[in-house]
């Protein structure tokens, strides 16, 4: 066999291997495939469902009464919470059934990614999100119902008050995304304590304050009706 026929015969050996390796992965390739763009489909399907649920419910309408659509815009953003929610489940869908493609490929290592950070992440940014979320609702409502109070009381801090009450929820609805996120929960709980004991200190020493002046009063106009009955 002269060196021509040897290298012939070499290479045909190498396109065998090619063409029988391709041929025994092809029918795994094409199952990827299927299988990404089902997760595609569904994924999109999931985000527009989502996307007109959040928009039936007019939550846009109350984020943006509770002050968050005029902070999302000076970040060069429009406020649409259905649209966000729905990518974040589009995604999450997504790269849920790319694991079950790469599995299928037999790449371990990047369904171990996948896995590991991606989809034991993104649950954790979706309910932080929802915190939020349920926070801006519950400050607005309680901002509301503080300002209505105090002025039926005629008490002329009722802004100020309203707007404590409201930056309060804010603050604890942080501190507990950021917890949820796992982002210094150590530094965050210790924070937390902190908080909560300043704004009882705060709260004792006002109480303190005002009771004062409230029983100074109620006793000036026991002497004044006894001094009347005189």
């Amino acid at each position: 066999m002269n060196t021509l026929e040897m290298w012939t015969v070499v290479l045909e050996s190498s396109f065998t291997n090619v063409l029988n390796g391709v041929i025994g992965v092809l029918p795994n390739i094409i199952i990827a495939v299927i299988i990404v763009l089902l997760g595609w489909i569904i994924g999109a399907a999931l985000s527009k469902v989502i996307e007109q649920v959040i928009k039936s419910l007019k939550l846009d309408s109350a984020l943006s009464s509770a002050g968050i659509g005029e902070v999302i815009e000076k970040g060069g953003f429009k406020l649409n919470s259905g649209k966000f929610l729905g990518e974040l489940v589009k995604w999450f869908t997504i790269v849920v059934f790319l694991i079950t493609a790469f599995d299928v490929l037999g790449l371990t290592q990047v369904n171990d990614f996948l896995s590991g950070v991606v989809v034991n992440y993104i649950p954790q940014v979706i309910a932080a999100v929802l915190i939020l979320f349920i926070a801006a609702l519950i400050g607005e409502a309680l901002r509301k119902t503080v300002v209505a109070s105090a002025k039926a009381a005629n008490l002329e801090s009722a802004n100020f008050l309203g707007s404590v009450t409201k930056w309060s929820i804010w603050i604890f609805a942080a501190l507990a995304a950021l917890v949820q996120l796992g982002i210094g929960v150590i530094f965050i709980q210790t924070l937390f304590t902190g908080v909560v004991a300043a704004l009882a200190i705060a709260l004792g020493i006002a109480f303190g304050i005002g009771g004062k002046d409230a029983a100074a009063e109620a006793v000036d106009k026991i002497k004044k009706e006894i001094t009347e009955k005189n």
